[in-house]
């Protein structure tokens, strides 16, 4: 027998018995060619970073980005260091998703990181042999185009 495991209305998957019959293969690591991808924020973890020669130690918030593709679904992880140091990134991600505005102050509100979704500069490095994703740039997200005639009148502007 399999329990229906939903949760807040998203679909979570199924709960498998022991001696369920299963057939879906394992899904094969995506690696994305460099470029621009929209992506999701699957899960975020609140985390200690012990210190290193860049930077001291601090709260660290390790994400997991999800990019869908033709050929499947990929998954990053990226990690936010909370040092002053880096605010600019932070600053960076949370513009990315919408969560602020460019050049104004935020209180960030890791709560509602989960199932953000922006839009990232995704490239690639090689760790142990293997070649991984890894986010280059969160980038801004792009102003609503404007429907063909629908320009307003503005004082000053031609």
């Amino acid at each position: 027998m399999a329990y229906n495991n939903e949760f807040g209305g998203t679909d979570v998957g199924v709960e498998l018995d022991w001696e369920s019959e299963i057939e879906k293969e394992s899904p094969e690591y995506i690696t994305l060619p460099e470029g621009e991808y929209e992506f999701e924020v699957i899960s975020f973890e609140r985390a200690r970073y012990s210190g290193g020669d860049k930077l001291p130690a601090c709260n660290q918030a390790k994400l997991k980005l999800q990019v869908t593709v033709s050929d499947g679904v990929a998954t990053i992880n990226h990690n936010l260091f909370l040092h002053s140091r880096t605010e600019g990134i932070l600053s960076a991600f949370f513009n990315c998703i919408g969560q602020k505005k460019h050049g104004e102050k935020l209180k960030m509100d890791w709560n509602k990181v989960i199932g953000s979704k922006g839009r990232a500069k995704i490239g690639t490095r090689v760790y142990e042999g293997k070649t991984l994703n890894e986010v280059k740039k969160f980038l801004e997200p792009a102003e609503e185009a404007q429907p063909a005639g629908s320009k307003k009148f503005q004082t000053g502007k031609f």
